[in-house]
């Protein structure tokens, strides 16, 4: 029998997840064959909850896929679209279905989506929503009511190496340790001093960080990430690196380029394990743990 993602996160092997993009509609034919191609590469296969507040297909039905297609599925929850009552509910759902590993999120801005119109709820943040886990996980709802039969889930979080306040970061990363996460997959790193500064600190807990290795596409991509998304940076010798290749042979740079960080985040024992986001490109994967001696 195979592995749980628990237990392969207690067993000492460098661990491997990456991301699947559901799609926006009901086709599912080109996600499925993602699937197939990363679930015999990778431990875990997250699904992303409508990211970047774009509306999809839910994670809850992706991940019920990703089991019935032999995968381990690791459920993204944000609490941006869902009150207590239904983030709960979603999490019973998600265990009757035999998924039990969760990431718990607290989600991106309304504004940045395709429904600026639509109402945020945010009625729990991540800690509390993982404070919730841990509750179900013991027989009680948030209302202190007892369930007919309890949850246990591998419980997931995130956390930010470049972040720009540090002091902050790291509060929320004790909270989020505190209440009972288990495993962090950490928002996208490409310096790896950073990274390094960032694990010396998070060592001191008994948790698993696994570190998160966005691929770069194009020079226009990193230089987005620079001015747009927070707690990433981009160092300039890798923008470099980007712009002086060939045109149409950016993408490769970036597979390389990501090959490479994993192969000394491994060699090096940086941290346990990686998160790798393609991000629609999942075809890529192989090849970039392939360069990567994985």
């Amino acid at each position: 029998m195979a592995k749980s993602f628990k237990e392969i996160l207690s067993s000492g092997e460098f661990v491997i997840t990456s991301e699947i993009g559901p799609p926006k509609g009901t086709n599912v034919e080109k996600m499925v064959h993602h699937i197939e191609l990363l679930k015999d590469k990778v431990h875990g296969l997250n699904v992303t909850d409508n990211q970047s507040s774009v509306m999809r297909l839910s994670s809850l039905a992706a991940c019920h896929i990703i089991k019935d297609n032999g995968g381990e599925p690791i459920l993204q929850m944000t609490c941006r679209d869902r009150n207590r009552m239904a983030l709960q509910s979603d999490l019973i759902s998600a265990y009757v279905l035999g998924i039990h590993n969760v990431l718990c999120l607290s989600g991106d801005h309304i504004y940045l989506g395709d429904h600026k119109g639509a109402k945020q709820v945010f009625d729990l943040d991540s800690v509390q929503l993982i404070a919730a886990v841990k509750g179900l996980e013991q027989g009680k709802d948030l209302g202190g009511n007892a369930l007919d039969g309890a949850v246990e889930f591998c419980v997931g979080a995130t956390a930010t190496p470049e972040a720009d306040r540090m002091d902050a970061q790291l509060l929320k990363f004790r909270k989020k340790v505190k209440v009972g996460a288990e495993f962090f997959q950490t928002q996208a790193v490409y310096d790896m001093e950073k990274l390094k500064a960032f694990m010396e600190y998070a060592m001191q807990f008994e948790v698993k960080i696994l570190a998160g290795i966005l691929v770069l596409i194009s020079p226009g991509m990193a230089k987005y990430l620079n001015a747009n998304v927070a707690g990433v940076t981009v160092p300039q010798e890798l923008i470099d690196e980007m712009t002086g290749v060939e045109k149409g042979k950016a993408l490769q740079k970036g597979i390389e380029i990501a090959a490479r960080q994993i192969k000394q985040i491994k060699e090096e024992k940086i941290c346990p394990g990686v998160h790798i986001m393609a991000i629609g490109k999942e075809e890529i994967v192989p090849e970039i743990l392939a360069m990567a001696g994985l």
